[in-house]
């Protein structure tokens, strides 16, 4: 799964050598990439990379299991948040989280976060949104091709030059 900063706009830091270089921003990024297992209790994470206009990232979603406790939050309002679990009932319907939920959870915390480092921390502001609309989606069919999209999330910031993402090459 591929999400892009709107316009593609560099505001999560650099490429130096071959490794990303986060600033605070970037750091926010990852640091809301890793909490969402905590915020959805079927997924778990594989391999990702924060770039700066881009994330790539390894999802995994599992289906619940009946009589599982699902965690949830609910707002409280002020920002407050209430943590409480319910128990799955053979006789209620439960669905698990799909991509585009998790990844509209990812982007709406995202763009709060850095719309208080906007105020607080005097971060670059963005035009419109902080993500584009949607992002790239690809089911991993095969042991292979976990491996091959593993090796590329690995590889992507010491082929930022000649990435179709960086700026620089457009």
């Amino acid at each position: 799964m591929t999400i892009c900063a709107q316009d593609r706009v560099c505001l999560f830091g650099d490429v130096v050598g071959d490794a990303a270089q986060h600033n605070d921003a970037g750091r926010m990024v990852v640091e809301q990439w890793e909490a969402l297992p905590t915020r959805f209790s079927t997924i778990s994470l594989d391999a990702f990379v924060v770039m700066p206009n881009h994330l790539h990232g390894i999802l995994i979603i599992s289906p619940r299991r009946k009589g599982e406790l699902i965690h949830h939050m609910a707002r409280a309002g002020a920002g407050q948040a209430i943590e409480g679990a319910v128990s799955v009932d053979g006789n209620d319907v439960h669905r698990s989280p799909t991509l585009g939920d998790v990844i509209g959870a990812f982007k709406s915390i995202t763009t709060v976060e850095y719309g208080r480092g906007v105020e607080a921390e005097n971060w670059p502001r963005y035009r419109d949104r902080l993500w584009q609309r949607n992002y790239h989606e690809r089911i991993i069919r095969d042991e292979d091709e976990l491996i091959r999209i593993r090796q590329y999330i690995a590889h992507n910031p010491a082929n930022w030059a000649i990435d179709p993402e960086n700026p620089d090459n457009r």
